[in-house]
């Protein structure tokens, strides 16, 4: 569906054209040539679907380690309790560096383990983030 999306002229082929548009039609009228044609040289050659296919999962492999994500959480649990309180993580994430949307934090808790307290066990959570939600 997302090639789909893309291929905005519908020939099978992912142009310089069709992500421009694509970026149009999302909002983003500054991108420039010379990004887009970075973007189509990952793929080393025309970007066919099985092209597109490869590259969207080297990019969903490039997740980092486990270990990294659980080093990030420990910055906010300087008691080592393996939780962090939602509510503040909330407004973190809300607020500082790549700011997540409200729809986006929303989306993050729909599969994350809160606690009764409202505490989110970031082990549980760095796992899922590396391995996948187990009901999908």
């Amino acid at each position: 569906q997302a090639f789909s999306c893309i291929d905005q002229n519908r020939d099978g082929i992912i142009t310089k054209e069709d992500l421009k548009e694509t970026y149009l039609q999302l909002g983003k009228t500054n991108v420039s040539d010379e990004e887009l044609e970075e973007m189509l040289k990952e793929g080393k050659g025309p970007m066919n679907f099985t092209v597109f296919l490869t590259l969207f999962g080297e990019k969903l492999n490039g997740t980092d380690p486990e270990e990294s994500i659980l080093n990030a959480f420990k910055l906010f649990d300087p008691a080592g309790t393996g939780t962090v309180n939602k509510d503040e993580f909330k407004q973190l994430l809300l607020t500082q560096a790549d700011k997540f949307s409200p729809a986006e934090v929303e989306q993050m808790f729909a599969v994350t383990p809160i606690d009764v307290s409202g505490n989110i066990d970031y082990k549980s959570l760095c796992y899922i983030i590396t391995h996948g939600d187990e009901k999908e």
